[in-house]
């Protein structure tokens, strides 16, 4: 039976233990779930941090969000949908650097062969979103509709969440929605690695450029090591030769650190969603 000093050892192994670990999130934002770009980044993030990393995958950004906010990640790749709407609690750690810019668009898509070309002739669509708390793959719409005093479910017949942007790309391309609000980044990337998906589909509206989806960590832990040594690995990456082995599986320019102003209109779409009780 072990004594009392054995005990209190193991527990100061485990506590030192928890404190050289770093659980990093990934939300449906992270284009792909492949087990070579999710080998590499944690391989780059262990080395460069000095931290054993544990990759956190969800299907939902709330999930990912709420394991975020309950300190049980130091950091996530979030949406800015959410981080604007915990922007009293949570820090931005950096933000992905896309065509020179931390910048990205939501894209409307249809089937290539649909005869339309303007938002109002989707009216009474079947429609897929991604997620509930996706900028792109949901909130931009919904701004886009409040504009007209309208909520989702008045315009169109019918919405449904697929839970991931290429599960947008697959519903509208199958036929099985009518239309569709998904991530341009991921449509673009798509357009790349799966031509054969997207070239189903066409894009009938851009929106304005918006704040990319950050990392983002509680505001409380932003100054802890495990944090910083995050901030300085991602910023870093570009000129490290595996990060940039990252960023190109990523189609990803770098990463950057940015203010939380980014994010502004953003926020003021969520402030317009809310206010017709969307």
């Amino acid at each position: 039976m072990a004594g009392p000093a054995a005990l209190i050892g193991a527990m100061a192994t485990r506590t030192h233990a928890a404190e050289q670990s770093l659980n990093f999130g990934l939300t449906p934002v992270f284009l792909t779930n492949d087990l070579e770009l999710l080998t590499k980044l944690k391989s780059y993030l262990e080395r460069s941090t000095g931290y054993a990393v544990q990759l956190v995958q969800r299907r939902t950004y709330e999930e990912i969000t709420s394991l975020l906010l309950s300190g049980q990640l130091h950091a996530a790749w979030i949406c800015g949908y959410p981080f604007v709407q915990y922007r009293d609690r949570l820090s931005l750690v950096a933000v992905p650097v896309w065509n020179g810019k931390p910048l990205y668009r939501s894209y409307l898509i249809i089937p290539k062969d649909r005869d339309v070309t303007t938002v109002e002739q989707l009216k009474g669509d079947l429609h897929a979103f991604s997620d509930p708390n996706s900028n792109s793959g949901y909130l931009v719409t919904a701004a886009l509709l409040a504009r007209q005093k309208l909520r989702p479910e008045q315009f169109f017949r019918q919405t449904f969440f697929t839970y991931g942007h290429r599960n947008v790309v697959r519903a509208v391309a199958a036929g099985l929605a009518q239309s569709g609000s998904v991530d341009g980044y991921v449509w673009e990337v798509m357009s790349a690695i799966e031509p054969d998906l997207t070239s189903r589909t066409k894009i009938l509206r851009e929106s304005e450029l918006l704040g990319f989806p950050p990392i983002a960590c509680t505001s409380i832990e932003r100054q802890k090591d495990s944090v910083v040594a995050v901030n300085r690995a991602l910023v870093d990456m570009a000129y490290d030769p595996e990060g940039r082995d990252i960023l190109r599986l990523l189609r990803l320019d770098g990463f950057s650190n940015q203010e939380s102003r980014l994010f502004d209109t953003i926020a003021e779409e969520m402030t317009l969603v809310r206010s017709l009780g969307a």
